[in-house]
This record gives C-alpha cells, sequence and structure tokens, in this order.
C-alpha cells in the first residue's frame, strides 16, 4: 500500500522478489476455484503478508490493534486464516533456496526431532488443548523436524512425543525420501525407533552423559534448540493464541518465512540492540 508507514517486519523489496512467484500463482488458483470472484482485490498480496507478519512478530491480536495503514484486519485474517498451505509451500521453497546459495543438496538426508509445550490463550478450546504433565504446562505441544524446518505438527499437550512424531515420521517418509536419518531426545520410546526403521529411517536417541553436572551442549540436539529460539523471537508464538491447530502450524511457517528470506538476502533482524 503506497505512502503507509513501513514496519521492521515489513518485506524489502529483495524480500518481496522471493515470495512473488508463490503469491501470484496462489491468487490466480483462488480466482480459477471462484475463491476470489467480482472486481478485482483491493490489496495486493504484499501488503496482507507484511500484515500478517507483523501480527505473526509482534504479538498484536487481528481485532482493532492491526495498524492502519495495513487492510483491515478483516480482511487480513480471511486470507490468513484461507491460505490453505501456502506459508507451508513457501518455507518449503525458501529452504530449498537457503541450502543451494550454501552449497547443499536441496532436500536434506539428516534431521533433528523435538517438541515444545506451549501455554494456550482463553480463545483456544477446551478440546484442543491437554495436560503435560512433565512439564506441568496445560495448552498445546508443537513438534518439530529440523535443521531448517522441513515440518511442524500442532496437537493438545498431552499428547505423548512417541505418538505425534510417529505421524511425523511418516510425513517426512513421503514427502522427503532423501532423509534417512534422525536424532532425538532421550525421552523417546524405542518403539519409534524400530518404527522409524521400517520406514528406511536410522534414528539416534542423544542421550546426556550421566556423569555431566550443568548445562552442556549436545551433540546434533543444539540445533533443534536454536530453532525454538528463533521462534520465540516471535511474540505470537511465545503463546498459542490459534484457535485452530493448523493455524498454529502456520504461525511457525511465517516465522520461518521471516527467517529465511533475510538469509538469503543477508538481511540482519532488527532488535532492540543498538537503539
Amino acid at each position: 500500500m503506497p505512502g503507509r508507514r513501513r514496519y521492521p517486519s515489513d518485506l524489502s523489496d529483495a524480500r518481496r522478489e522471493l515470495v512473488e512467484p508463490v503469491l501470484t500463482t496462489w491468487r490466480s488458483e483462488r480466482r480459477g476455484r471462484g475463491l476470489d470472484i467480482g472486481r478485482p482485490p483491493d490489496h495486493d498480496l504484499h501488503s496482507l503478508l507484511d500484515a500478517v507478519l507483523y501480527v505473526n512478530r509482534t504479538g498484536f491480536p487481528w481485532r482493532y490493534y492491526l495498524p492502519h495503514g495495513y487492510p483491515h484486519w478483516n480482511t487480513v485474517y480471511a486470507y490468513f486464516a484461507q491460505e490453505e498451505g501456502v506459508f507451508d509451500q513457501l518455507n518449503s521453497l525458501l529452504r530449498r533456496q537457503v541450502r543451494r546459495q550454501e552449497g547443499r543438496e536441496e532436500e536434506p538426508t539428516a534431521r533433528i526431532i523435538d517438541s515444545q509445550s506451549i501455554k494456550t490463550s482463553t480463545n483456544v478450546p477446551a478440546c484442543e488443548q491437554g495436560i503435560d504433565a512433565g512439564k506441568k504446562i496445560v495448552g498445546r505441544k508443537r513438534s518439530i523436524i529440523v535443521g531448517l524446518l522441513l515440518t511442524v505438527l500442532v496437537t493438545a499437550a498431552s499428547v505423548q512425543d512417541s505418538i505425534a512424531d510417529q505421524t511425523l515420521i511418516e510425513r517426512v517418509a513421503a514427502e522427503h525420501p532423501t532423509v534417512r536419518k534422525t536424532w532425538v531426545d532421550g525421552g523417546y520410546r524405542q518403539h519409534l525407533v524400530e518404527h522409524a526403521a521400517t520406514l528406511g529411517i536410522d534414528m539416534h536417541i542423544v542421550r546426556r552423559d550421566p556423569a555431566t553436572r550443568g548445562f552442556a551442549v549436545l551433540p546434533r540436539r543444539w540445533t533443534v534448540e536454536r530453532t525454538l529460539g528463533w521462534l520465540m523471537n516471535h511474540r505470537r508464538l511465545a503463546r498459542d493464541y490459534e484457535a485452530h491447530p493448523h493455524r498454529s502450524e502456520a504461525m511457525i511457517h511465517l516465522a520461518m518465512i521471516n527467517l529465511t528470506t533475510r538469509r538469503l538476502t543477508a538481511e540482519s533482524t532488527p532488535t532492540w540492540r543498538g537503539l
């Protein structure tokens, strides 16, 4: 939207060029299915994406708090709620570009799995929540497969890691057949290791040395902890505010889109440091 105030979360021109083809194709497909009929859309997709990234980064509520320079919050939320996997698609495309830029094969051969239990807001239905007895958290659980994010699954916090990750492993085996090795922490069950083996994936459990005292970086495990730290830089992810799990997954993909577009264009993430 010309003339409006720019925010640090907005896409630069270089970052816009990275996402332009996917967004344009998505809108064309929507119109082809009769979802965007009538007069031409009032708002370009970049302004809509900037607004969603603003919410993702700042944690502001949709209703009433979205700055007036963006399209109306109801329009922005409608596009976000009907994204139909476009953020997952964008994340996958950008992840491959990052790997190619760094001189690696586009598809990975090894990945790390972990989960994070997070509290939910009051607008999340009780049926979508659960209790993580080990961490004493009432809310949801995010199970992720990373180097850079490969896939994510959001469930109730009461769902055991081995159950959620069985779904993840099956998804990875089907969609990313190049992955042949994964690392998990000591909380995972042996039957998950055996199930992964049937899919052609060698799952290795990284255990902490019992003799170690205090904090110690575990091999491979630090990668997933780094990713969870990146996610926490986005205030919308400090708690789960989304009524539906698939929208929570979309917010995680958005955080990674923000990260990978900056990585590809060598742009730093603005922080309070140095102000």
